[in-house]
């Protein structure tokens, strides 16, 4: 705050000061207003407010609210301390005594000085002390600093506190404050306040230079990571190519790998995040790991995070793209290097600045794509990780891999949970219909069908499961609704003709469509695009990279060109890079002369092609046992011809059998099956090899060879064996294959295993299959002896009444009173639990239900869930309640020693 804009003279029992809190609130001392309850309020800058009601005053605090009936001006931001060490250069704007004109008119006055974060720390206040005495006053008499009660305190313009009194003894240079955040944590004044004001910022202040440049730096961190390329918006050459991650932004679902959770309840990313400091998030190519670094790097940096992130907020976001340190041959950076790695157009910073923010808990650390480490070099990463939070262990770290490139708890010793990001759901792929049409409306599209592709689109989603297993992913769901909106509503069948047709769209038919000639005079088919670009990413996946610099695209150039007369007859290597970058729409400018593919997957199945096209699947073949290369080996087989895929599928198999690790060997014969599905034909004695090798796998022994085999989805299942025919130990892992797969057909085997007694291990699956269908199939085999019946969806709560109650019942989510009235309705439970759910605020529901064989009901996550008085007349209920001291809940002493809480 720069002027006097947002301070008032305020005027009750005694004369103080008063600034904006919000555009019509006006905070100040409680003290100087006594007991009135209005007063007025006046300010140099604009016309008396006038006489001004007191809506919140608290003595303890010293604090009091105003509100005005119209806008008073924009307010400062909040800020708070995070710091013990003093921060000079504060400042002080009101209205005291010692400042007057005509002898008696009061007259605003600035002060300067140093905030003393420990000098008031045992009372909990805030010190500042002046750089110059006010004036020369007496002891014993009145400060002239009387009449800056409730003056606000600034550091770098943000509001810090308010002045509440001048202690004596100090020559008037200590003013004694409150801080804003101790006024910030009262609920009545979070209830004045609007929902999306922003949180306080956190302020080091121990370097002159560094808020400046802070500020520049946030600037840039948007800059770079606030919009987004959308794959197929671009081929029509639209400005919306470059999406706001405001609309990009999906949230998707995540859940935890923790040893005690081992069915968890997915979550959206958000809320997984929220309460876990340091997070390994494991997802698939094109699931979303990288939008999600960029959108909480760009949202971190300018406080906008929402409720759940709200924490984060002014956190300072370091994004290490791992990728483009190893094309740059960079080693791991130290704290000074950690602002320059992700290439932001942005000064140097000042020296030491990123190891004061780490050491003040400022830091954000998004780490991404440790899979785009070589293996042997993983262990350096690890140290390298280990070290930097060991130092600064108050850093907060979000770091992403692909599934299996890393083992299960990597990352433990340093106390990273693991999240797994999982498929789109249905729903989600709709919202994601929905927003990239919008999207692609955004420059006045000029295709007037686009309306009617949209309900199209959405329309084939709902009613072919086929095409919605293929859109599980951001980016394959983003190349389908651009196949789509090209072809006019015809789409491809399999993944692999997806991409075979996106590159189609993207080096032929988009430049065509616009009525481009050749620009920049190069004029290339397809399939001559095609065959540089393969080239290229076929030299990236020998080498273990992803990014790389012109120089090196240059090289790979020349040594194609030479096979590729008519191309080296139109320009140098250099014009045809250009080329390639402006026209291809498959490479992007990732910072300044290091480049990539628009998506690795991408960059896999162009590599494919160039090995299996330069008859290099043996050599491919060697990297069997490395997961960078598997799904370089999976999308080969698309690119094989009847002689080459027997090759492919011999190859891997032997390869699984050679190896004595289980995991590999799992992945190795799954990747053979799935390569088998290419096959227009395939000899009959191979298929059975490779149904035999499978069939091997088929008791897995952990998740990792559970999610291996799901990966087969419904040709796994006829190789079950009978449940009667299993050992006890193989029976769980074997269910879970079945939930994993899903959907209809692995429900039959779900109600094979259910009738044979294991229908305890489908209770918490629900969500994996039709609900309707579960509830007749595998509901009816729990019982209050056998089973949890886990409920997370709406049409699941809605079938519940309809059970007519045997079953233990788990509800989690943001179900009311009505919903869970309705759904319990006949159910006649025996176990209750009710968790993550922050809408409901009694159990009075339950009085209308039948609660003779409730024996014990959990509350696990429910903040507003206080009053448990309907509970009191059911005497044999034991009831647990997690997250709520005793002392807090309604009803606890009648409820005596049924109840626990904690």
């Amino acid at each position: 705050m720069s002027d006097v804009a947002g301070v008032f003279a305020v005027l009750g029992e005694q004369q103080g000061t008063g600034v904006l809190l919000t555009s019509n609130l006006i905070l100040t001392s409680a003290h100087v207003l006594g007991d009135a309850r209005f007063v007025t309020a006046a300010a140099p800058h604009q016309a008396v407010p006038g006489r001004l009601p007191v809506v919140w005053s608290d003595d303890r605090l010293d604090a009091a609210l105003l509100q005005s009936g119209v806008l008073l001006g924009v307010p400062p931001r909040f800020s708070t301390l995070a710091t013990d060490r003093p921060i000079p250069g504060c400042e002080i704007v009101g209205f005291p005594r010692v400042q007057r004109y005509d002898g008696r008119k009061l007259d605003v006055d600035q002060f300067t000085g140093t905030v003393l974060p420990m000098a008031g720390l045992l009372r909990r206040t805030l010190t500042v002390e002046l750089d110059h005495p006010p004036v020369t006053g007496t002891e014993d008499g009145p400060s002239p600093l009387a009449g800056l009660s409730g003056a606000p305190v600034l550091a770098d313009g943000r509001l810090l506190g308010i002045v509440r009194a001048v202690p004596r003894g100090r020559g008037h240079r200590r003013l004694e404050c409150m801080p804003l955040t101790a006024v910030l944590a009262d609920e009545e004044v979070r209830r004045w306040l609007p929902a999306d004001v922003a949180p306080p910022i956190r302020i080091t202040g121990t370097h002159p230079h560094d808020q400046p440049y802070e500020e520049e730096y946030a600037e840039a961190v948007g800059a770079a990571y606030r919009r987004t390329r959308i794959f197929g918006l671009d081929e029509l050459g639209k400005r919306a190519s470059q999406w706001d991650l405001d609309t990009a932004y999906l949230s998707l679902e995540a859940a935890s790998k923790t040893p005690d959770s081992p069915a968890p309840v997915p979550q959206r990313i958000d809320n997984l995040l929220a309460s876990r400091p340091r997070v390994l998030l494991r997802g698939d190519a094109g699931a979303g790991k990288t939008t999600l670094v960029w959108w909480l790097a760009a949202h971190a940096a300018a406080g906008t995070l929402g409720p759940n992130l709200a924490e984060l907020n002014g956190l300072v976001p370091f994004v290490v793209p791992l990728r483009t340190l190893r094309a740059r041959g960079n080693g791991y950076p130290s704290p000074a290097d950690l602002p320059g790695v992700a290439g932001l157009m942005v000064d140097a910073a000042p020296d030491g600045w990123a190891g004061r923010v780490l050491a003040a808990g400022r830091g954000l650390l998004l780490v991404d794509g440790l899979d785009e480490v070589p293996a042997e070099e993983r262990e350096a990463a690890h140290a390298w990780l280990s070290q930097l939070l060991t130092r600064y262990p108050r850093t907060r770290c979000v770091a992403t891999v692909r599934p299996f490139a890393v083992a299960p708890d990597w990352l433990g010793s340093e106390e990273f949970e693991e999240l797994t990001l999982l498929p789109l759901r249905d729903a989600d792929i709709q919202a994601f219909v929905a927003a990239w049409h919008a999207a692609a409306r955004l420059d006045g599209d000029p295709d007037r069908n686009l309306a009617d592709l949209e309900r199209d689109l959405a329309q084939q989603f709902d009613h072919n499961p086929a095409l919605a297993d293929l859109a599980r992913t951001p980016l394959l769901c983003a190349v389908i609704c651009a196949l789509h909106r090209l072809r006019e509503g015809f789409l491809p069948k399999t993944r692999w003709a997806l991409y075979s047709s996106a590159l189609q769209m993207l080096l032929g038919a988009r430049d065509e469509q616009r009525g481009i000639g050749t620009p920049d005079g190069i004029g290339m088919t397809v399939d001559e695009h095609t065959e540089l670009l393969q080239r290229l990413a076929a030299w990236l996946v020998r080498g273990g990279q992803t990014e790389f610099t012109r120089e090196e695209a240059l090289r790979q150039i020349a040594r194609a060109l030479p096979g590729m007369p008519d191309v080296a007859g139109q320009g140098t290597p250099e014009k045809i890079l250009t080329h390639l970058l402006n026209r291809s729409g498959l490479l992007q400018e990732r910072t300044d002369d290091v480049f990539q593919f628009a998506h690795r997957t991408f960059q896999d199945f162009l590599a494919a092609k160039e090995l299996v096209d330069g008859d290099h699947l043996k050599e491919a073949l060697v990297h069997a046992h490395d997961q960078q290369w598997h799904d370089v080996l999976l999308l080969a087989a698309g690119h094989c011809t009847r002689r080459d895929l027997p090759v492919l599928i011999e190859g891997l198999l032997a390869a699984g059998s050679a190896t004595g690790k289980r995991d590999l060997k799992t992945t190795l014969y799954v990747l053979a099956a799935l390569a088998a599905e290419h096959a227009a034909w395939l000899d009959a004695s191979l298929h059975g090899r490779v149904r035999k090798a499978v069939k091997s796998m088929i008791r897995p022994r952990n998740r990792h060879q559970i999610d291996q085999l799901a990966r087969l989805g419904e040709y796994v299942l006829p190789l079950l064996p009978e449940p009667e025919a299993m050992p006890a130990d193989a029976v769980g892992p074997v269910t879970e294959l079945i939930a994993s797969i899903g959907g209809h057909v692995a429900l039959t085997y779900a109600q094979a295993f259910s009738e044979a007694g294991h229908a305890h291990r489908f209770g918490d699956k629900w969500r994996y299959f039709p609900a309707e269908a579960f509830a007749r199939q595998i509901a009816p085999h729990l019982n209050d002896n056998v089973g949890l019946l886990l409920v997370t969806e709406a049409a699941q709560l809605r079938i519940l009444s309809t059970l007519r109650g045997q079953q233990a019942v788990q509800i989690i989510g943001d179900f009311d009173e009505d919903d869970l009235a309705l759904g319990l309705d006949m159910h006649q439970p025996t176990f209750l639990a009710l968790g993550r759910n922050t809408r409901v605020a009694d159990l009075g529901f339950l009085r209308a239900l039948d609660c003779s064989r409730l024996g014990m009901i959990v509350l696990n996550g429910c903040p507003r869930l206080t009053d448990l008085t309907a509970l009191v007349d059911l005497p044999s209920v034991s009831i647990q309640v997690t997250g709520v001291p005793r002392d807090e809940i309604i009803g606890a002493d009648a409820l005596g020693d049924r109840l626990r809480a904690r």
